[in-house]
């Protein structure tokens, strides 16, 4: 039986990265707390300094009333006017050039923190794009599958009521058995449902799909282990539901050469099963993070905070690259990556996204 949701995410994508913030934290405030000891001692040195010089002035003053006899005191004061002078400009220079490399180590540490960050946003975009990838992979090998039953291959070479009533029941047990589909149709070559697996909910047999993309393509399969892979959409004939349709070619005794007789229709049932994963997707609450799934369009998919699915799309600097990051001009942090596929999946041209608060 397949399993919805039953793969794992990436354990170093997954893993909480507090500690990460934290150390980065420390050394952003250790480093600042250098920086003002640093300007504290100086400025303690700079009034010292001034101190020797104000000495020394009036040392300079008492040994020009003294005359001749303070001419000797005189150059000592001077001298140590002379070094006051350098001690201030040492102790200018430490400040300066300290808080200078502190400031930049402030820079490198920031920018590596940003780096880290968006290198763990690509990888939990991966992750995401790799748990729909792995799910919907199954979804063709199931379409394949069941379009050899023999329940199905019978009602569409004969669709007589006995044979629709018994495809019918069939795939209503699928459907017990496999909880992430809303329904399964059969089709005749003319577009027309002959069967359904929720006849009690989903009024879909009578109705013609002839006029759909997905069923125009599996119509034209050249063999039983082909499949179509629809776009994500709203179904009217399931109440509007977003669905992604997988579709395969129902052949003559079921083998993959035979000659085509009809078309099975599975509906995954697309928002609950996306929504799961772009939720899941463990970015910190402090990344104050919107987690998408678009596709090759850039037309949202799926998104962690349910908006604008299937209504928006979004601006997304690609420059030819598969996966990567950047911050827009508001200082958005934009991470990215393209599906990978799985196994003989080649995906869609999806990528997954997550878009991070300034």
């Amino acid at each position: 039986m397949s399993a919805a949701l039953g793969l794992k995410a990436k354990p170093n994508a997954n893993e909480p990265v507090d500690d990460e913030s934290d150390i980065s934290a420390l050394i952003n405030r250790l480093t600042a707390e250098v920086n003002q000891i640093a300007v504290d001692k100086t400025k303690s040195i700079q009034q010292i300094t001034n101190q020797m010089k104000m000495l020394a002035l009036n040392a300079l003053i008492e040994s020009s009333r003294a005359g001749a006899q303070g001419a000797g005191f005189a150059v000592v004061a001077q001298e140590v006017r002379g070094v006051g002078q350098q001690v201030e400009t040492i102790a200018r220079e430490l400040e300066s050039q300290l808080t200078k490399r502190t400031g930049d180590l402030v820079s490198s540490i920031d920018r590596m923190s940003q780096r880290s960050r968006g290198e763990r946003m690509v990888d939990l975009s991966l992750n995401a794009i790799e748990l729909i990838d792995r799910n919907l992979y199954e979804r063709t090998c199931d379409v394949r599958w069941w379009a050899t039953d023999s329940a199905v291959v019978d009602c569409a070479a004969s669709p007589g009521a006995a044979a629709v009533s018994h495809a019918s029941q069939r795939l209503g047990v699928i459907l017990n058995a496999y909880t992430v589909y809303l329904d399964l149709w059969l089709c005749d070559l003319d577009g027309n449902v002959i069967a359904n697996g929720r006849a009690d909910r989903f009024r879909a047999v009578g109705q013609n799909v002839a006029h759909t993309k997905w069923f125009r393509e599996a119509k034209n399969l050249r063999s039983g282990d082909d499949y179509v892979a629809g776009d994500v959409e709203n179904q009217p004939l399931l109440g509007n539901a977003q669905v992604a349709t997988y579709c395969a070619s129902v052949r003559a005794g079921g083998q993959a050469n035979g000659a085509p007789i009809g078309v099975l229709a599975i509906h995954f049932d697309w928002e609950a099963q996306a929504r799961a994963i772009v939720q899941g997707v463990r970015v910190g609450d402090h990344d104050k993070a919107r987690v998408l799934l678009v596709d090759s369009n850039l037309r949202i998919i799926a998104a962690s905070d349910g908006q604008g699915i299937l209504s928006e799309r979004i601006s997304l600097s690609l420059n030819g690259q598969s996966s990567g990051f950047y911050q827009d001009r508001s200082g958005t942090l934009v991470a990215f990556h393209a599906t990978p596929g799985y196994e003989t999946y080649r995906g869609l041209g999806w990528y997954g996204v997550i878009v991070c608060g300034a």
